[in-house]
């Protein structure tokens, strides 16, 4: 049975964010068709649609290689994120299914009842599942792909520490679902904002050169992180 090359660009993709291939590293065709137990065909369009993503670079004569972003390109990662997070919000207060309240609202429920008894081992899961909902509620395909896609990068670029105040920063994601419930967009999406801003400070560049460069994409850009990284 034919493995879909959606699968397989999932897969190769988790990997790279999860540092398995290095920057810069080549991706031959056949090792990753040997590695996933599948055919060079569907390899061969994920790595066309990691191009698309930025993830892969493919260079006439020399094959597929891991990207290697610069300091300036992930900081604007973060830049794009702080802009569409909100947006996301306010639609989604706007297009938002009871369905869609009902995932949000567990989650708070759960996030809040670990961040209260200090077990930290589920929350970035927790917060991870809860972005991806509330992009999914704001009704456009195009935009929560586009999050989704950004959240991946800035998994794949930055290290994230735990919030320092769990309870406080889940207390922020009930804000948020509140002002969705009542479908007030405007406070949807100031909130939201608030709450990737406050998240700055936990990102560090993994692959800065030094403190410095990194300290100044950290406190010049707003981040946020998705998580779900691939062993």
């Amino acid at each position: 049975m034919r493995i879909p090359a959606h699968s397989v660009c999932t897969a190769i993709r988790d990997d790279i964010v999860a540092g398995v291939y290095e920057r810069g590293s080549r991706l031959t065709e056949e090792l990753l068709a040997r590695r996933y137990g599948v055919s060079r065909v569907p390899v061969r369009e994920a790595l066309r649609t990691l191009e698309a993503e930025g993830f892969v670079v493919i260079r006439r004569h020399a094959g597929a290689c891991v990207a290697e972003p610069t300091e300036q390109e992930a900081a604007d990662l973060l830049e794009m994120r702080l802009l569409l997070e909100p947006l996301g919000a306010s639609r989604a207060a706007q297009r938002r299914t009871e369905a869609h309240l009902k995932v949000l609202r567990g989650l708070v429920r759960l996030g809040q009842e670990r961040a209260r008894r200090g077990n930290s081992d589920d929350l970035r899961s927790l917060g991870c599942w809860f972005h991806e909902t509330l992009a999914q509620a704001c009704g456009s395909p195009a935009l929560a792909s586009m999050l989704t896609q950004l959240r991946h990068k800035i998994a794949w670029m930055y290290a994230v520490e735990a919030p320092a105040d769990p309870v406080e920063s889940w207390a922020e994601h009930g804000v948020i679902v509140d002002a969705v419930t009542r479908g007030d967009g405007e406070r949807a999406r100031a909130v939201t904002a608030l709450h990737t801003e406050r998240a700055t400070l936990a990102h560090r560049l993994r692959f800065s050169q030094g403190t410095e460069a990194a300290d100044r994409v950290r406190t010049s850009q707003r981040p946020v992180n998705m998580t779900g990284l691939r062993n």
